[in-house]
C-alpha cells in the first residue's frame, strides 16, 4: 500500500479529532491504532512531526485584507500546488476564510508533505485541518467544512 504523510493525517482527522479529543492526547494509543490499521512507523512519525509543526505556528486570527500585497510564488510552490491550488487560496483569503498568515501556515503544511505535487483535494484537507488548529477561526473552519461537505457557500458582495 502506497501511503502517504497525508493519508495517515487524513485518517487521524477523520477517526479521531472531531470525535475523541483525549485519545488525540494519548500518542501512544494513536501510534498503535494507525498501526493496526496498516500504516508504517515511518510514515506515523512524519505525520506526527507535521502535526507538532502545525501547534508550534499558530499565528494569530486576523481578518484578511482583499486590499493587501499579493503573494508571490516560489517556483517550487507554484509547482507542487499548481495554478488551481494558488487560485483557491486566493479564493479563500479574498472571502475572509484565510488571513496572511493562515495562508502562509497552509503553504508551509502543504510543502512539508511528502509529495510532488498537492491536488485541489488534498490542499482543501490541509486548510481544514490548519483551520482546525487556529484558536478563534470556528467560523472560517465551519465555512470550509461545509465548502467539503455540504452545498457551496454562497459568494459574498
Amino acid at each position: 500500500m502506497k501511503e502517504s504523510i497525508l493519508d495517515v493525517l487524513l485518517y487521524l482527522f477523520e477517526h479521531y479529532f472531531n470525535d475523541e479529543a483525549d485519545l488525540v492526547r494519548d500518542r501512544d494509543s494513536l501510534q498503535a491504532s494507525l498501526l493496526e490499521a496498516g500504516f508504517s512507523p515511518a510514515e506515523i512519525h512524519k505525520a506526527f512531526e507535521w502535526l507538532d509543526e502545525l501547534a508550534e505556528q499558530r499565528p494569530a486570527v486576523a481578518n484578511a485584507r482583499v486590499d493587501g500585497p499579493v503573494r508571490l510564488y516560489t517556483a517550487p510552490e507554484y509547482a507542487k500546488l499548481d495554478a488551481e491550488g494558488i487560485g483557491f487560496l486566493m479564493f479563500l483569503e479574498q472571502n475572509g476564510v484565510l488571513g496572511p498568515e493562515q495562508r502562509e501556515l497552509v503553504v508551509d503544511r502543504a510543502m512539508a508533505l511528502d509529495q510532488d505535487e498537492i491536488d485541489l483535494d488534498d490542499l482543501k484537507w490541509v486548510v481544514l485541518m490548519v483551520l482546525f488548529n487556529q484558536p478563534g477561526a470556528e467560523a472560517a473552519y465551519a465555512w470550509m467544512e461545509n465548502l467539503m461537505f455540504g452545498e457551496a457557500p454562497l459568494p459574498t458582495h
